[in-house]
């Protein structure tokens, strides 16, 4: 499907913001005011599109086609151990945040271990260096080109 675009002109405001102008929004709520809908709408339209039928739909960006997996029940199995485990670290994440101390420490901790690792690979230019080449033979490892 083809769209093609027609743009409008902004109709000129008063306003004196440096805010860039909004129309109105409607809702069809039953406490809406009284303003015409009809005729404000077409009034402060930005575009129109319309849709006509010069081309044809894609069907080839398919991404996944669950027809095409062997292996149904792995797949499945897989997603929900992956839905359990979501489950199980936030039950885990909010049972140690219940308790009265240990969230601050933790958030020391974490602090702590900031600062040095920008004091040990941050803050010098040698040891930018070895923190680059020690993720680029982490790279090649994973990779398997090592």
């Amino acid at each position: 499907m083809a769209t093609t675009a027609v743009f409008t002109p902004r109709l000129p405001t008063t306003h004196s913001s440096a805010l860039p102008y909004l129309p109105p929004r409607f809702s069809n709520s039953p406490f809406s005011t009284s303003l015409k809908v009809s005729s404000v709408s077409r009034r402060y339209a930005q575009f129109q599109i319309k849709a006509t039928s010069e081309s044809t739909p894609d069907d080839g960006g398919e991404i996944l086609a669950w027809d095409a997996v062997e292996n149904k029940s792995t797949v499945l199995l897989y997603g929900g151990g992956a839905i359990v485990g979501v489950w199980l670290s936030a039950t885990l994440v909010g049972a140690i945040n219940s308790i009265p101390l240990l969230p601050k420490i933790l958030e020391l901790v974490g602090l702590g271990y900031t600062g040095w690792f920008v004091y040990r690979y941050l803050l010098f230019k040698s040891s930018r260096k070895e923190l680059a080449t020690d993720i680029e033979s982490l790279k090649k490892k994973i990779a398997g080109t090592e």
